[in-house]
């Protein structure tokens, strides 16, 4: 298993096992309750951890010889 692939683990943490601790609706941020701020954030976040996980996967690079 290569270690850019670990990095897929942490949106899997930030999700499920940051709701215990964002289990609360106040304060509100962005005019949305806290809990429901946490899961907007992660979604957004998982969509960057996925993209830099998919530049940094040598698999995706052109290959030099075609």
């Amino acid at each position: 298993m290569k270690p850019v692939y670990l990095l897929g683990a942490i949106p899997f943490v930030g999700i499920l096992g940051g709701i215990f601790f964002a289990n609360r609706v106040t304060p509100y941020v962005l005019g949305m309750p806290f809990i429901l701020f946490w899961l907007v954030m992660w979604v957004v976040l998982i969509a960057a951890t996925m993209a830099v996980i998919y530049r940094l996967d040598p698999a995706n690079r052109e290959d030099p010889t075609s």
